[in-house]
């Protein structure tokens, strides 16, 4: 479904898969392809929006989480695109994957795969650039992508609406979750787009929920 000029979002489908984000530009980068098993549906909404599985130039990912990227190299394979993370994703690549499917009580299934390359600070997608900024907590890998341009930031299982990402799953932790947090608060936002749950559109609707969130910080965490 199109949310705004060139941007995309696909709903998560069941337990244990996340939503999806494509910004299409000179280069598509598709955010966090989810669980395998939901591969062909997301597939086939793409479809319906124009987009072949061919028209992705890149698979990235906001965490390492099997409900975020499951199925990229199911993905890889059937579009050719190439992998890219960040370097505090590489760290965690396959440990990452074992202890969260243990601590879930689930499979640790989730096929291995090549990563082509490495960003930092930012992804240039022509007219689009991502900044990127390392957001742990969550889990020691998590990263936002925030388009300035657009106003939007892909943060992944940082924040939600109306609540915040769990910090008890392996290498999370509250107080990185906090600052992570804090971070991504000042940044001029009109269209949140988190991992799991409903998008929120609007600087004003933005603005509550973070509100909400620094108040479930202070009593909560």
């Amino acid at each position: 479904m199109r949310i705004q000029n060139g941007v995309y979002w696909y709903k998560e489908k069941g337990l244990l898969d996340a939503n999806t984000y494509v910004i299409k530009d000179e280069i598509t980068v598709l955010i966090d392809p989810g669980l395998e098993n939901y591969l062909g549906l997301r597939l086939e909404e793409m479809q319906e929006d124009g987009m072949d599985a061919k028209d992705i130039d890149l698979i990235t990912l906001t965490h390492l989480h099997p409900d975020h990227c499951d199925a990229t190299a199911s993905l890889k394979e059937v579009s050719g695109a190439k992998v890219a993370l960040h370097p505090s994703q590489l760290e965690y690549l396959d440990i990452m994957r074992e202890e969260t499917s243990r601590f879930l009580g689930i499979e640790a299934k989730t096929k291995k795969f090549d990563v082509d390359f490495v960003f930092e600070e930012k992804l240039s997608l022509g007219n689009t650039e991502l900044k990127v900024l390392h957001t742990p907590g969550h889990s020691p890998g998590s990263i936002c992508f925030y388009a300035s341009d657009k106003k939007i930031l892909i943060c992944g299982d940082l924040v939600f609406d109306k609540s915040v990402g769990r910090a008890d799953l392996p290498f999370g932790t509250k107080e990185e979750l906090k600052k992570s947090i804090n971070k991504i608060l000042a940044l001029d936002t009109e269209l949140l787009l988190p991992g799991h749950g409903a998008i929120i559109r609007g600087r004003s609707n933005v603005k509550r929920n973070y509100e909400f969130v620094k108040t479930f910080l202070t009593t909560f965490l």
